[in-house]
């Protein structure tokens, strides 16, 4: 029997650290824009999910759910957000540092999408046609047994249940904006170096596609 891991408590999530240094993912994320990213829009996440926690649980101590309906709603939107930065941070590595992309990638990139390039090609279509902020995600669908490709414009919405996000890359404009401006293509062809194909091979694991 495997592991059993306990929840974490209401209100008590914790920002994590980037697996990097600040500067390491120059000259395509600058150190400035990383800080202001990570320490401030990701911090702002988890703080707001901790709070909206703490909330639901004194609406359901005290049996008053008059403002249920808020209260989820920011659970739904600062929870994805949180789990879509702390995966987009491993998904990152300094330029030349990633590897290629790992023989179950390989394999099921191709069963999808009918190759890597094709697959790139749409990942990029899709991240730069996302309407105003949002995300591209390459995820695994564990009722389809195979991989998606979403666009979310609502990092709450435009989802699939059960599908477990692999590869995401942040389009809203604080990810790239001091260096790119309004080039989000630019933007997203140079985050293509930063990609960790070790990270994703790792989450693309055997239990999980078994």
């Amino acid at each position: 029997m495997g592991e059993i891991l306990l929840p974490i408590p209401a209100g008590s999530h914790k920002l994590p650290p980037l697996p990097y240094a600040y500067n390491a993912l120059e000259p395509v994320i600058g150190e400035e824009t990383l800080r202001i990213h990570h320490d401030i829009h990701h911090r702002k996440y988890v703080d707001d999910l901790n709070r909206a926690e703490l909330a639901v649980q004194a609406a359901r101590n005290a049996g008053d759910y008059t403002y249920i309906k808020y209260w989820e709603n920011e659970l739904a939107f600062n929870g994805s957000g949180h789990i879509l930065h702390s995966v987009y941070w491993r998904n990152m590595c300094p330029v030349g540092a990633g590897g290629a992309p790992g023989a179950r990638t390989t394999l099921y990139l191709d069963r999808y999408f009918g190759g890597f390039d094709k697959f790139k090609a749409q990942f990029s279509a899709s991240a730069v046609a996302v309407e105003g902020s949002g995300w591209c995600i390459l995820g695994y669908n564990t009722s389809f047994f195979s991989l998606e490709l979403l666009q979310a414009e609502k990092h709450q919405n435009l989802t699939q249940w059960g599908t477990i996000p692999l590869l995401v890359c942040d389009v809203w404009e604080h990810a790239y904006y001091l260096q790119y401006q309004n080039r989000r293509a630019d933007y997203v062809n140079a985050w293509w170096d930063l990609v960790n194909w070790n990270e994703i091979e790792a989450r693309l694991t055997p239990d999980l596609i078994a």
